[in-house]
């Protein structure tokens, strides 16, 4: 049974926005989202989605990690790629539904990772953070 691997979006000019996001938060709602994260590293073929309320579909394939810490609530939008969970883009949640901006980052970061990925030969930095196997 292969396991998933979350990993985080490393964009063109080797920032990860993710990790820089939640690296920017205290230590108890960094640890908050990271165990979070944590949660998605238990996912396999067999088990491909966390339940609601950990994690809900966005739209197609990109999909919410729910986090909060106290009354602060965060997303983290992803995607699967083969067997890493690609974390695109986390925001601080103030309204009800994903607003149609935050979508827009995580799709083009996706496009961005699928064309370097994609790419005959890779182009560096690498598309995934420096955890990806």
């Amino acid at each position: 049974m292969r396991r998933f691997q979350a990993v985080y979006y490393r964009a063109a000019d080797g920032t990860e926005p993710v990790n820089d996001f939640i690296d920017r938060l205290g230590v108890e709602r960094r640890v908050a989202l990271d165990n979070q994260i944590g949660r998605l590293n238990l996912l396999s073929d067999a088990n491909p989605h966390l339940p609601h309320p950990y994690s809900s579909q966005v739209d197609g394939e990109l999909r919410e990690l729910r986090c909060h810490y106290g009354a602060s609530l965060y997303r983290i939008l992803y995607r699967r790629s083969g067997g890493l969970i690609v974390l695109l883009h986390v925001f601080a949640k103030a309204s009800k539904s994903v607003p149609e901006t935050e979508k827009r980052i995580a799709r083009a970061r996706w496009t961005d990772f699928k064309e370097r990925m994609d790419a005959q030969p890779r182009k560096l930095p690498r598309a995934a953070g420096r955890d990806a196997p």
